[in-house]
């Protein structure tokens, strides 16, 4: 399972991806949720959405866990600009379990650990590993 890790005060978000992900099944979306087992100790978060393995979205009003197709006229999995249009669309239940592939949470408490050291960028996490810089890439002059 994958979980989305935004920050609101700057507006980043952190990815990361769980081998063993039971300490989230039957949480549903609202809830706050400590991040110990993840490896953030003092670390709380609040469950946002999500989606499945197919990627059908995480919806807050439907119950359970299972996809259901619901009757709306907006909100999530349905983008209209039409007015008045309705529209059945399938989602997923607001309980996260086995079938769910990436949950979405904002920190709601901010543990002592610095972030930017737990979740290094893409090209410095690959730099780290191989032990080489990637070349600049040159700038085109502009007339």
């Amino acid at each position: 399972m994958n979980i989305v890790l935004s920050d609101p005060k700057t507006g980043k978000a952190y990815s990361k991806k769980l081998e063993e992900a039971s300490a989230f099944f039957n949480k549903r979306i609202g809830e706050i949720v400590k991040l110990e087992s993840v490896g953030l100790p003092g670390f709380e978060a609040k469950i946002v959405g999500g989606s499945d393995f197919t990627g059908t979205p995480m919806r807050g009003d439907v119950v359970g866990t299972s996809r259901k197709a619901v009757f709306t006229t907006k909100g999530v999995g349905l983008r209209s600009n039409r007015k008045g249009l309705k529209k059945r669309v399938r989602v997923r239940g607001n309980t996260a379990s086995k079938e769910t592939n990436q949950l979405n949470l904002v920190f709601t408490k901010m543990g002592t650990a610095n972030l930017e050291e737990i979740f290094p960028k893409k090209e410095k996490a690959a730099e780290a590993e191989t032990g080489e810089k990637k070349p600049e890439s040159k700038k085109k002059k502009q007339k």
